[in-house]
């Protein structure tokens, strides 16, 4: 029996994730996600049981022999999406702190036009909007968060107030971009993919999200010397975004391109 097609694909980045990612699929089961949208779990060589309970409650899972890194998996997921005709895709935790409750919200939002009449290409669920339920963050991520946002702000005149959050929501024309070129990084895709997106003329914006603190497993980010090095690898990241759109005008016309075929493909 072939499988009813929907619209959205729920990518779900997970290394050894094992005790908190059921408790996150079992609620993206129930009927009002269920019913439009299919989750891929990229597990990235998890040294536990990730890939056992994801297999147990029958959703898709890609399973990588080595760990490649967060942003690997997510493209890998990007591609899956492309490759299977998804409109949308939505990207969430596995830790729980992504509460489920936001992907019915980022679904609406992504079909919602704006002032302009257009849909958003990416759609960010933000801890620091009005309307938010957050949790306290320690002071180098506050650090980081005030850093990228003036950053992206000086480069394109954009205000996003958590260019950090994993929590987003993307067009189809921005998952055909991430899965068609290599400008993705295989690490850390936060704050300089948004500031690259938005140089790009793809449309983003945020709506205020649930989200809660980690009870289980380890961030990426823990410790000491973790956050330094996402610092100064982001700070570099965002430099190097900044000098390939702006001074070398790298991918613009890949996407004026692309542009142009969507349109056609319309008419």
């Amino acid at each position: 029996m072939e499988r009813q097609k929907k619209e959205v694909l729920i990518i779900i980045p997970a290394y050894n994730e094992g005790k908190t990612i059921e408790a996150v699929l079992k609620k993206l089961e129930e009927p009002e996600i269920a019913s439009f949208a299919d989750v891929l779990v990229m597990n990235d060589a998890s040294k536990d049981e990730t890939e056992y309970v994801v297999k147990k409650r029958n959703h898709a899972v890609v399973t990588h022999i080595f760990n490649l890194g967060y942003g690997s998996g997510l493209q890998v997921g990007y591609k899956y999406a492309q490759r299977y005709g998804y409109e949308y895709v939505i990207q969430m935790d596995a830790d729980g702190q992504h509460d489920p409750s936001n992907v019915r919200k980022l679904y609406d939002a992504l079909k919602t036009k704006n002032e302009k009449g257009e849909y958003p290409d990416i759609v960010i669920g933000s801890r620091f909007v009005d309307g938010a339920i957050s949790f306290p963050v320690p002071v180098t991520k506050k650090i980081a968060f005030v850093l990228f946002r003036f950053l992206i702000k000086a480069a394109t005149g954009q205000k996003l107030m958590d260019p950090t959050s994993g929590l987003q929501g993307l067009s189809k024309r921005t998952v055909w971009y991430y899965s068609n070129f290599s400008h993705f990084d295989d690490k850390y895709p936060d704050a300089n993919m948004l500031m690259q997106m938005c140089l790009l003329g793809y449309n983003v914006e945020e709506i205020p999200a649930v989200m809660y603190a980690r009870n289980e497993g380890t961030s990426m980010h823990s410790g000491i010397i973790k956050p330094m090095i996402y610092m100064i690898r982001m700070m570099f990241s965002i430099i190097a975004v900044w000098m390939r759109v702006k001074l070398f005008k790298v991918d613009i016309s890949s996407v004026e391109d692309h542009k142009k075929l969507e349109s056609f493909e319309k008419e």
